[in-house]
């Protein structure tokens, strides 16, 4: 299949939509077990996600405006299907819905039961059900909220004319609000004065506490999510998490949701906007230039080091340099492909880091869904201290090179040299020291830490979940935990040796065109772990379609695809300004990275479909 084949005009195949089943049931429903019965008369959006996946949080933001504008006709369900073993658990999911303001029902699936029945393969995939129970389209990735949306309007209009379409409420019930000082704050700093300030994320706002980490000294922000420079009481922020001190004494904050980087000046409490646009950074964004004119994605930590301010990009796994003199934000290292490789900074590929932290000579860094401890030294290099790629995980302890950690999203430097980690998915606080190249644990019962401060002699940690900072003496002696260790839940695709057809499949949106104004409207780039597996098919290219040859000597192992197309909107979509839409069209980019874990296996399959937008025909 060619670029011409792969990429076609979407037509409704009747695909009976599977029952939404999972054993750890509904939330957001008010107690109620919901079915696609109830759900008849509705346009559905079925979201499959996981908590962990930047890419998720991203579809989470971009559904908020089409959940909103057609509220009595549509439906989000979102299906959780766990990656790590800690997003398994009940409550985690409980939490996480909570955590990222999830204002739809969600379906908690820790066995993948609706995943597998759905054939899903990526995190995020959007499936949409017509109001008469039909599949009608499935998207994998980010960028589909356009072609969604366009797609519900036809199916509005088409059920309303056939008398199928129910208008009225949706399943939704909101929580009760917790009363608690923070709720899953992210972050945390020590300030001049002796006090600590804390991103409360949930709540869009800074809290400075005194030094007990408790006593409530102010709020910065009104609470309400947005993008507003201000005061205290007018300036607004969207899930803030990284902070960090700059020469000026002022506080740099990563503005997660707004993709941006904020400036907090603690005498007066006013807020203002160092770099980002409000916009997220997408495939083709310029990558470098004056701070408030170029996109930045999901920016989670922030950390000053030799007098630059290091960005964890989690959204685009990069890091990034703000620098305060020049004004000016730039790519530092990571080529936005997803996975752990190590090298000069322009050849790395990270996978959402998270976490930050400078010492005179190391940049360390925690790649969350890599479960990896790494650095960057002063030239610019990345290294791997702990961890192996994206598949594996658990708590282990002893040699690095075997040691195993589970989603970190923090890390913190100690006055030895060696630096703690804020082992999120174990509920735990490690330890590694260079100097040993061992990794220990530090304290275990901890709920989701996602950062930690040194304060004195004692380390304060934030204990997300639990909504509160724990303060723990640091302990002269590690503490013994049996080893686990673990692989990504997915099963394996059976597939034949030898010759696999690699088929993404993209199918502009109604109303849309490729966009080639600027050259291909699609790129694919395809590598494996291990790198033995594939003999033939590896590399980039701009074809959706690619012959590959699997080495029957490799019996299993993972196939990276990374996919983007663009499209435009055409000038028939644009209706009065049709002539000036030929000219600056409204483009949109769809893009999704897929880790497929492969087993090889006499008479399985010799093609592979991946759906990027559209249907499988």
């Amino acid at each position: 299949m060619n670029d011409s084949a792969a990429v076609s005009t979407p037509r409704r195949a009747r695909v009976r939509a599977p029952e939404l089943i999972g054993k750890g049931g509904w939330l957001n429903t008010g107690g109620k077990e919901l079915t696609l019965a109830d759900l008849r008369g509705k346009c559905v959006v079925v979201d499959f996600w996981t908590f962990c996946c930047i890419n998720c949080l991203h579809v989470l933001d971009e559904l908020r405006e089409l959940e909103e504008k057609h509220r009595d006709t549509v439906v989000i369900i979102g299906v959780h299907s766990p990656k790590f073993v800690h997003e398994a658990e009940h409550q985690a999911v409980v939490d996480a819905v909570e955590r990222y303001g999830v204002e739809h029902p969600v379906l908690d699936d820790p066995e993948l039961a609706t995943w597998k029945q759905y054939a899903v393969r990526a995190w995020p995939t959007l499936v949409v059900i017509d109001p008469e129970g039909y599949v009608v389209a499935q998207h994998a990735g980010e960028g589909h909220a356009h072609a969604i949306a366009r797609l519900v309007e036809e199916l509005e209009a088409e059920h309303a004319a056939k008398g199928t379409l129910r208008r009225g409420d949706g399943p939704y019930v909101a929580p009760e609000p917790e009363p608690t000082t923070l709720r899953f704050p992210g972050k945390a700093l020590t300030l001049p004065n002796g006090n600590l300030l804390v991103s409360d994320t949930t709540r869009h706002q800074l809290v400075e506490l005194e030094d007990d980490g408790e006593t409530l000294v102010r709020r910065i922000g009104s609470g309400a999510r947005g993008f507003a420079d201000g005061t205290a009481e007018a300036a607004s922020f969207s899930e803030p998490q990284g902070l960090a001190l700059l020469e000026d004494g002022s506080v740099v904050v990563a503005d997660t949701v707004n993709h941006a980087l904020r400036r907090l000046d603690l005498p007066t409490g006013e807020v203002t906007t160092l770099a980002g646009t409000g916009r997220q950074w997408w495939q083709g964004s310029p990558t470098s230039g004056p701070a408030r004119e170029v996109d930045l994605s999901s920016p989670w930590d922030v950390a000053v080091f030799h007098g630059r301010v290091w960005i964890a990009m989690a959204g685009v796994h990069q890091l990034w340099v703000y620098d305060p003199e020049k004004g000016t934000v730039g790519v530092a290292a990571g080529t936005t492909n997803e996975g752990l490789v190590d090298g000069p900074g322009a050849e790395a590929w990270f996978a959402q880091p998270s976490g930050l932290a400078a010492t005179e000579d190391r940049l360390w860094l925690a790649d969350s869904e890599t479960s990896a401890l790494r650095w960057v030294d002063r030239e610019g290099a990345v290294h791997t201290a702990v961890g192996t790629g994206l598949f594996d995980f658990g708590h282990r302890d002893g040699a690095a090179e075997q040691a195993l950690l589970q989603h970190p999203l923090g890390v913190t430097a100690l006055p030895d040299g060696s630096v703690a980690i804020s082992d999120t998915y174990n509920h735990a606080l490690r330890r590694y020291d260079p100097a040993t190249d061992e990794v220990t644990t530090l304290a275990t019962g901890l709920r989701e830490p996602s950062d930690a401060v040194l304060v004195g002699d004692d380390i304060v940690v934030v204990e997300s979940a639990r909504h509160r900072l724990t303060r723990l003496r640091l302990p002269e002696e590690a503490v013994r935990v049996e080893s686990v260790a673990h692989r990504t839940r997915r099963a394996a695709t059976e597939v034949a040796p030898g010759g696999l057809k690699l088929d993404v499949i993209f199918q502009a949106p109604a109303g849309q065109k490729l966009d080639t104004r600027y050259g291909p409207a699609s790129r694919l780039l395809v590598s494996s772990t291990p790198p033995e597996l594939l003999l033939k098919g590896e590399g980039a290219g701009t074809d959706l379609s690619r012959a590959l040859e699997l080495n029957p000597a490799v019996t299993e192992g993972v196939l990276h695809v990374s996919a983007m197309a663009a499209s435009c909107d055409t000038a028939s979509d644009s209706g009065p300004g049709a002539a000036s839409a030929d000219e600056y069209p409204a483009c949109h980019v769809h893009q999704q990275d897929w880790g497929v874990p492969v087993r090889l296996t006499e008479g399985g399959t010799d093609r592979l479909p991946l759906v990027l937008a559209g249907m499988d025909d």
